[in-house]
């Protein structure tokens, strides 16, 4: 699996992300006043920028529709957004044509049956270890952390060590 998925790798110019389950540990919290709120992982925040500042684009399509995931994903520089989209193929092409890719040159990571479509458009599937079994059997590439708790950062150092960008993205950092 590990061989096939860092040749997938290699090609991939797009990251598309689930959130719920991906980006975040999946859970809902609700305040007194009604209001969501959502956990995000600032790894992956960090890793989504070296993601953009090496040349990768990044995208998120979401099946909800909410406020504390629009804000994240403005503050994190991410335009190729989709929200409350439970069928996320149409939107997953629109933005790979948006970009002139094809989707043999994106990758998606989801964790859930709503991702299963998507998965199988795209040239790189990855998952969770949380994820549903379905949804780990379809993927290329599972990451050892858990949704929420740097799971994109290490899908992020995956594709970038495959693509030979990794070590000049940390050199930013270090030196």
């Amino acid at each position: 699996m590990v061989d096939r998925a860092l040749e997938l790798a290699k090609n991939i110019k797009l990251i598309v992300l689930d959130v719920d389950g991906v980006l975040t540990d999946g859970g809902l919290y609700f305040g007194d006043d009604g209001l969501i709120m959502k956990r995000f992982n600032v790894q992956d925040g960090f890793g989504i920028k070296l993601a953009q500042s090496a040349g990768l684009h990044i995208g998120v399509i979401t099946g909800l529709n909410q406020k504390p995931v629009e804000r994240r994903v403005s503050e994190l520089g991410i335009t190729l957004y989709s929200p409350g989209h439970h069928h996320k193929v149409a939107p997953f092409l629109a933005m790979c044509e948006s970009l002139g890719i094809q989707p043999e040159q994106a990758a998606f990571m989801g964790d859930d049956w709503i991702d299963l479509g998507v998965m199988s458009k795209a040239g790189l599937a990855l998952s969770v270890p949380n994820g549903l079994p379905e949804v780990i059997e379809a993927a290329d590439w599972v990451s050892a952390r858990k949704g929420g708790e740097g799971a994109v950062r290490e899908a992020i150092g995956f594709i970038l060590e495959a693509q030979g960008l990794l070590e000049d993205a940390k050199k930013q950092w270090v030196e």
